[in-house]
């Protein structure tokens, strides 16, 4: 599939790498390799790079010159759009939704907090759904009202024009790997594993982090379909997915044991930093299913290096 007829910015350094991992992969008992997208450079790195190329670089051919969009206080979609806008020149609006059951000076004032605010953005904080859309509507009549055009970006990035940055990145992987493979990455919004699932017609094994199996499976059947309508291509059937929520534990953002556990296992053996809220459910997946049999593993890193700091006393125990 081209994507060149797409209107696009270069936000990361690309490719990524594609590591070895020995040492895991002998606790494991099976071969991972690491897809490092934690390492694409703007804003502390992480998967939302790839969708904003396309989302900005959309919002920018339409003529925006302010970029609203949303998630929980400690976002990562909303600390690499707030970044991306610093590198553009793009107004950015955050609206921040206290989604996650945590509270304290580390979840609140840490972390991609910070970030949002070191990179420019303005950031509103809501309580609940009410707030964030009289939040939203608040800054879009100022915007009309000071002649600025509006780009809104849903929570993520993910839609049809988000997830294109990951049907390029399939192509980007099987220029990488050598042989044979299967891919693991988590699933939140949904806009990283419908690109793969579009791109990728391998086994893609998807780990819940946010919505139990049947809703996750429900927003990546209709995030592929978008998503082929606007490739202007037949929807894949998705026979090659395998979608678990087996480490999702109580909900959105609210790590686990096995979260802790798998944090610890990559950093001990390989040195890497994984997040408790998306890469450290879908490590859990991988420590609770290695499966050896179905050959190599792609371990898809999205990032979120900042979120283990909002995470900071919670993490000091665990690590400790």
């Amino acid at each position: 599939m081209t994507l060149d007829r797409f209107p696009r910015v270069t936000l990361g350094n690309w490719p990524t790498p594609l590591e070895e991992a020995p040492r895991l992969s002998e606790a494991l008992g099976t071969t991972v390799l690491l897809k490092r997208d934690d390492l694409n450079g703007l804003g502390v790195g992480g998967n939302k790079l790839r969708k904003l190329e396309f989302s900005l670089g959309q919002a920018l051919a339409d003529g925006a010159d302010t970029v609203i969009t949303f998630g929980a206080l400690q976002t990562n979609h909303g600390r690499q759009t707030a970044a991306a806008c610093a590198k553009l020149g793009l107004r950015c609006e955050l609206v921040l939704t206290a989604k996650v059951p945590r509270d304290g000076e580390a979840y609140e004032r840490s972390g991609n907090i910070i970030l949002d605010h070191l990179f420019g953005a303005n950031v509103h904080r809501c309580t609940d759904a009410e707030e964030t859309a009289a939040t939203y509507e608040r800054l879009v009549a100022e915007a009309a009202a000071e002649g600025r055009k509006v780009a809104t970006l849903p929570v993520g990035g993910s839609d049809a024009v988000g997830l294109l940055g990951y049907v390029a990145a399939a192509e980007e992987i099987r220029r990488q790997l050598t042989g044979p493979a299967r891919i693991l990455v988590p699933q939140g919004s949904g806009g990283t594993a419908a690109g793969l699932a579009l791109g990728w017609d391998g086994r893609l094994d998807v780990a819940c982090v946010g919505h139990d199996t049947a809703e996750s499976a429900e927003t990546l059947g209709s995030l592929v379909a978008d998503g082929a309508k606007h490739l202007g291509i037949e929807p894949p059937s998705l026979d090659h997915v395998r979608i678990t929520d087996r480490t999702l534990g109580p909900g959105y953002g609210v790590p686990t044991d096995a979260v802790w556990e798998a944090l610890r296992l990559f950093g001990r053996t390989e040195g890497v930093v994984l997040d408790p809220v998306y890469t450290g459910k879908a490590a859990a997946a991988l420590i609770a299913e290695p499966r050896p049999e179905e050959g190599p593993v792609v371990f898809w890193h999205t990032g979120g290096l900042p979120g283990v700091f909002g995470y900071g006393p919670e993490a000091l125990a665990a690590f400790s």
